[in-house]
């Protein structure tokens, strides 16, 4: 796989009170990653940035909700998200970096 396309797969890490539950419970880590981008990449990409190795990865696609302002109505962009399973003995520490 081309490196330069794996740097660009995962766009940010998300860290929510959910995520952070989902991380100590299971291991699992939640990143917002382009829309084209598949699970073989999404599991290259983590594996190159962090230097773990993952277990699984599940992709969902977030729809945009409908908005109002006013009287003007539109519609926030969908996004999609990747849940990461690493394996034991690794983990990802994102607060020393």
């Amino acid at each position: 796989m081309n490196k330069e396309r794996l740097m660009k797969v995962l766009l940010e890490p998300r860290v929510t009170e959910k995520s952070t539950l989902i991380g100590e419970k299971h291991r699992q880590f939640v990143f917002k990653v382009v829309s084209d981008a598949n699970k073989p990449e999404i599991k290259q990409a983590v594996e190159l940035m962090f230097e773990v190795q993952v277990d699984s990865v599940q992709v969902v696609s977030v729809r945009g909700k409908n908005k109002t302002f006013k009287q003007i109505r539109g519609r926030r962009p969908g996004w999609k998200k990747a849940y990461v399973t690493l394996k034991p003995g690794f983990d990802i520490d994102f607060m020393t970096a």
